[in-house]
């Protein structure tokens, strides 16, 4: 009874102990581990921040579909406030975790208008001097606005410079911003493949109008530069549904491409590989096409085309109830771990 009383003596002593010692703080990014699959030993790192489209949402969910079925090791990324470690799509220059792009073999990128630090950007850059593939969605068009007089200024959405003329997107990608071509928020988008693009191993398993998305179509100037080849265009709905028949007139005469490949270089580098959809908001993820484009691409851009399956698996993992897109829309409080 003695040696008990004691032992409790001692634990009552060390509990102040042990609540003064600091707790590690959860990692601000999440990490998905591959299962078996072809994608097994690639590691994808998927960047999300964008103010709009819910990519905090759309990217866990990609690399768990990535991960589960097809064996990726993923890691997605955020734009979290500083101030309280919780994820925050308005903290337009704070995405931790970049440098997680040294050893990947492929980046996902979902960001719209981002003004990182060079402390930050200087992993972006070595990726792509590197010729590592990139994958595309939606906002990723625009996906850095950097100002005057900053080392990665290159990359801004409308840098003038000769050579790398509107940045990332036109260079890497094949196109910047333009602008909305379909009614945003009441026209949304059917995809249907190009003509000559049906046999493309991205749209392996895919057939007309499985590509849908209630984000509208974006303009595009064509034809799209260098070597870019469109293999999904987008039908401007007259509606927010799937069967929502497509408007009349100049909308879709032509219709704009809104999902292409295209190979990139920096500053003399090796030649990469990107694929770019403007699509992609959380919610177009519900279109079960447009998950299985999305893994195709993944498949494709890492070199892996003759592995994607006949129809790839893109069952949800868990529970996916999209946001909404718009402005301020964002779920509050959440940190990465809340996407496990």
């Amino acid at each position: 009874m003695r040696r008990l009383l004691s032992a409790c003596c001692v634990l009552i002593l060390l509990v102040p102990i042990f609540l003064a010692l600091p707790v590690k703080a959860a990692d601000p990014w999440l990490e998905v581990a591959g299962g078996d699959g072809p994608g097994k030993g690639k590691k994808v790192v998927l960047v999300s921040g964008d103010e709009e489209y819910r990519s905090e949402e759309a990217l866990p969910q990609l690399a768990k579909i990535l991960a589960r079925h097809h064996g990726f090791d993923c890691t997605v990324v955020f734009a979290i406030d500083p101030a309280t470690g919780t994820i925050n799509p308005n903290t337009n220059d704070n995405i931790p975790g970049l440098e997680k792009l040294g050893n990947a073999d492929l980046m996902v990128i979902a960001t719209r208008f981002r003004n990182l630090p060079d402390e930050q950007m200087k992993h972006v850059d070595a990726f792509l001097k590197a010729g590592k593939p990139v994958v595309a969605m939606r906002t990723a068009t625009h996906a850095f606005n950097i100002p005057e007089g900053r080392t990665y200024r290159r990359y801004s959405w409308d840098f003038p410079g000769e050579g790398f003329a509107q940045g990332f997107g036109r260079q890497v990608l094949g196109e910047t911003w333009i602008s909305h071509h379909g009614g945003h928020g009441s026209e949304s988008t059917r995809g249907l493949l190009a003509p000559d693009a049906k046999d493309h191993p991205i749209l392996r398993g895919i057939k007309d109008g499985e590509i849908w998305g209630p984000t509208d179509v974006y303009g595009v100037r064509l034809p799209l530069p260098g070597d870019s080849k469109p293999l999904v265009l987008g039908a401007v709905l007259a509606g927010m549904k799937p069967d929502s028949p497509p408007v009349t007139g100049e909308k879709n005469e032509p219709m704009m491409p809104v999902a292409w490949t295209k190979s990139y270089s920096v500053e003399g580098g090796p030649k990469g590989r990107s694929f770019t959809t403007t699509m992609g908001a959380a919610t177009d993820m519900t279109a079960e096409g447009t998950r299985r484009m999305l893994v195709n691409a993944c498949y494709w851009a890492a070199g892996l085309e003759a592995k994607i399956p006949e129809k790839s698996k893109v069952d949800i993992v868990g529970s996916f109830e999209p946001t909404p897109f718009g402005f301020n829309g964002a779920k509050k409080g959440l940190t990465p771990a809340d996407y496990r």
